[in-house]
């Protein structure tokens, strides 16, 4: 159980600054520091859209339209944070037997 956890602590950090990594390139894209017709930064900002867009999807069909501005991340960062220094705990310590 305890591996599982680990495994699962491990998948959640790479999530993390995988949508990190997006951000700031999302950031140097719009302020137009690198260009998408870069073929490996248009490479780059596939991958990384593949991987976020079906964690985001749902997000965004609750969230409000503001526009430009896409709020997604951020609650998806929000919700990773609240698992991670929550809920993990919490599974940690029903995994080693101890009272919660």
């Amino acid at each position: 159980m305890i591996l599982i956890l680990d495994i699962l602590r491990i998948i959640l950090t790479i999530i993390w600054w995988v949508i990190i990594v997006q951000a700031i390139l999302s950031w140097l894209i719009a302020f137009n520091v690198i260009n998408t017709h870069n073929e490996y930064v248009g490479a780059i900002w596939r991958a990384l859209k593949t991987m976020t867009d079906p964690i985001y999807r749902p997000i965004r069909r609750v969230l409000p339209d503001f526009g430009g501005l896409d709020l997604s991340p951020m609650v998806v960062l929000i919700v990773l944070l609240i698992i991670q220094q929550a809920v993990m705990p919490a599974l940690y310590r029903l995994a080693i037997g101890a009272p919660l």
